[in-house]
């Protein structure tokens, strides 16, 4: 699959024009990698012990829209970020307590959490009219945080980079990310072994949430605007990252890097699909196609690994 990726950033570079140059890669790296990459990240968490969030976009549109109020009341950059974040914990943690609490599956809970978020978001917007911030009301680095840079590189692939280590060392260093791992291929067994497996869906459904929200201050700094229920525009790309990544794992486990990898397979063909002109719509399709042959390759791998 990755020569097969190689091969088609050949393909686009040479017939797709202006695809292969310095402005078109910092546009897809900036405005797609970066925050998809995040969202991928997040689930990547929760993807480790064998479960899906599908409340990653209601914890980036709680984090954007406190962001965005507090700022329109002149509240403050810091307390405001420190309060959007805050936003995002509540969802993680009212994901925990629906699954490490009442028993609820992963994916019935944060479905629920989805819904009822998007009801929130509608109720507090009156049926989802979008906030706007004027230039004159922004606080000093407001939009610093998605178009400033930090030694020469942009401050989103500075957050992408620090998550991605942090992330990585967690789940395959740390003593929490084996024990993840171990409830995700095993959970009867990691609870028979005295492992506190409410503590572990608690961590990753927190970590799931705080890191999805960290996507809602980059677009309230990019755009500069609310819209109500634009987090979930995020949400199936991110599953497909994350779980395309997994193939790209000798144990066929969820990684951080394959997640990465995922990330930019997906960034990057959307992208040379737009620049041909293909439709919002086929693309869709072509990614779809995509992740089904990612997949169906991974199984055919594994499938020959058992056969010897």
């Amino acid at each position: 699959m990755l020569l097969a990726f190689v091969l088609l950033l050949l393909l686009f570079s040479l017939f797709v024009p202006g695809f292969f140059t310095g402005r078109n890669i910092e546009s897809v790296l900036l405005n797609n990698v970066a925050p998809l990459a995040i969202v991928a990240l997040a689930m990547t968490v929760v993807a480790t012990m064998g479960a899906v969030d599908l409340s990653v976009g209601t914890a980036i549109d709680f984090s954007c829209l406190v962001l965005m109020t507090l700022t329109l009341h002149h509240a403050g950059l810091p307390l405001a970020i420190i309060a959007a974040m805050l936003a995002a914990l509540c969802v993680g943690l009212f994901n925990a307590f629906l699954v490490a609490v009442l028993a609820v599956e992963p994916f019935l809970a944060t479905l629920g959490t989805l819904f009822i978020g998007q009801s929130i978001q509608q109720l507090s917007s009156n049926g989802g009219q979008p906030i706007y911030l004027l230039s004159q009301v922004l606080p000093a680095g407001f939009t610093a945080i998605s178009r400033g840079t930090l030694l020469g590189m942009p401050i989103p692939l500075w957050i992408v980079a620090v998550l991605a280590v942090g992330l990585h060392l967690l789940l395959q260093k740390s003593r929490h990310g084996r024990a993840l791992t171990l409830f995700g291929s095993q959970s009867s067994v990691a609870r028979y072994s005295g492992i506190a497996t409410r503590r572990l869906i608690t961590l990753a459904f927190v970590l799931s949430a705080v890191t999805a929200g960290i996507v809602g201050l980059l677009l309230a700094s990019n755009v500069k605007a609310w819209v109500p229920l634009s987090g979930n525009a995020y949400l199936l790309n991110a599953i497909g990252a994350a779980f395309i990544g997994s193939t790209f794992s000798p144990s066929g486990r969820p990684s951080v890097v394959g997640t990465l990898l995922g990330v930019v397979l997906l960034s990057f063909i959307a992208n040379g699909l737009l620049l041909i002109g293909w439709n919002f719509y086929w693309q869709q399709v072509a990614t779809g196609g995509l992740i089904f042959a990612v997949l169906a390759t991974g199984a055919i791998n594994r499938r020959q690994k058992e056969t010897g």
